[in-house]
C-alpha cells in the first residue's frame, strides 16, 4: 500500500497560520492534497495535524485526517522524519502495512503529479531509500561571499567562503544542487530505520528552478505568487 502523508501543524511564527493562507486564490494545502490525489499513485493521502481547523480544511479538500499529531511532534524543531514515522505506525495500527511512503509538504504550490510519477519510479527501480526532486543554484555556490556581521548592512565586509576559487572561473566549477523542498519517497524500511532522509542512498531528480521556492517569509510567498501567476499566464498563451 503507498501513502501520502502531508504535515501541517497549526503553530508557524514567522507566517502564521501558512498552511492554511490563500495562494493565488486557494489555501496553500489546496496544491499539495491535490496532486496527491490526481497523481493517483496513492491508496490513501492524509494530513498529520494538530490543529482541528486544519483537519476541517483537509477533509474539504480531500484528505483524511485519521488521527490527532501529538503536540511533541507539532513544535519549531520538530524534524520530518518522526511525524512521517508516527503517521506510518497510526495507519498500522487499525489497516495494513504499508510498502512505500511519500511525504509531500502542505506548503508545495509547484508540485506536479509527473514529479510525483518519475520519483516514485526511480524508487522501485532501483534500490535507493529515498528520492526527492533537487534543483540547482542560480549562481555557483562555490563562488558564495559571506558577510562580517550576523546581520547585513551597508558597511559590513565581504569575504569568500572558499577563497581558494576567487579566480576560478564559473564554469570550471562543479555545479550544485539543493532540496526542492516538495516531497520524499521512501520505502516504509527507510522511514521507519533512519532519523535522515540524506545519506548516500539517497538519489534526486532534477526539476526546474522556477517551479521551486520556499515560502518561509512574507518575501517568499509574494516571489511565489507573482511566479506562479506568470506560469499560469505562460500556459494560457
Amino acid at each position: 500500500m503507498k501513502i501520502a502523508i502531508i504535515p501541517a501543524r497549526g503553530g508557524s511564527k514567522r507566517i502564521p497560520q501558512k498552511n492554511q493562507r490563500p495562494f493565488a486564490g486557494r489555501p496553500v494545502m489546496a496544491y499539495s492534497i491535490a496532486a496527491a490525489v490526481d497523481s493517483k499513485l496513492f491508496d490513501r493521502v492524509v494530513v498529520s495535524t494538530d490543529s482541528e481547523n486544519i483537519a476541517a480544511l483537509a477533509r474539504d479538500l480531500g484528505a483524511e485526517t485519521p488521527f490527532v499529531r501529538p503536540a511533541d511532534l507539532a513544535d519549531d524543531h520538530t524534524p520530518t522524519v518522526p511525524v512521517v514515522r508516527h503517521a506510518i505506525e497510526m495507519l498500522e495500527s487499525t489497516g495494513p502495512r504499508t510498502s512505500h511512503v511519500c511525504c509531500i509538504y502542505a506548503t508545495a504550490p509547484f508540485l506536479r503529479c509527473e514529479d510525483l510519477l518519475i520519483a516514485y519510479q526511480r524508487l522501485c527501480e532501483g534500490s535507493r531509500d529515498f528520492v526527492f526532486p533537487v534543483t540547482t543554484f542560480a549562481f555557483p555556490i562555490f563562488r558564495a561571499l559571506k558577510l562580517s556581521a550576523e546581520e547585513p548592512t551597508d558597511d559590513a565586509a565581504l569575504a569568500m567562503i572558499w577563497p581558494e576559487h576567487e579566480l576560478t572561473r564559473s564554469q570550471d566549477l562543479p555545479e550544485a544542487v539543493h532540496d526542492a523542498g516538495q516531497f520524499y519517497w521512501g520505502t516504509r524500511s527507510a522511514w521507519m530505520a533512519h532519523d535522515r532522509i540524506y545519506s548516500a542512498n539517497t538519489a534526486g531528480i532534477c526539476i526546474p528552478r522556477y517551479r521551486v521556492q520556499d515560502l518561509d517569509t512574507p518575501e517568499d510567498w509574494t516571489r511565489a505568487e507573482l511566479m506562479y501567476q506568470a506560469m499560469q499566464q505562460s500556459s494560457a498563451d
